[in-house]
């Protein structure tokens, strides 16, 4: 079972790591105005949502102990990002606010996950 639990963390970081890296090949884009959800910031969002679900299952079948408040808080952040990168991932140009807003959030789930113990 733990092998199949890092595999399913390795899959995690993969999203993270998609979620922010698009975010951070946008960034010379938001300076001008011009910065757009890529696809790679949908996929790596859903990764984490699918990737994370799973990890409390496994962990839970594993008599492991989950922290649902703290899976409950990265949840929510995780469905706003979602939801901010799937109604805009269409448009060609997103405002400044909304695309910095994505990475704020993104970076407080990754401190979330990180520091909440």
């Amino acid at each position: 079972m733990d092998v199949l639990i890092h595999l399913f963390v390795g899959l995690h970081i993969i999203g993270i790591a998609a979620l922010l890296g698009g975010f951070l090949t946008q960034m010379k884009a938001m300076g001008q105005g011009t910065a757009r959800f890529v696809p790679g910031m949908l996929h790596g969002a859903f990764t984490m949502l699918v990737t994370g679900v799973a990890l409390v299952g496994l962990n839970e079948a594993d008599g492991h102990h989950v922290n649902n408040i703290k899976i409950g808080v990265k949840l929510a952040v995780l469905i706003v990002i979602l939801g901010l990168v799937y109604v805009k991932r269409d448009e060609e140009r997103v405002d400044k606010p909304l695309f910095g807003l994505v990475g704020l959030l993104t970076m407080v789930n990754i401190f979330i996950a990180v520091l909440w113990t």
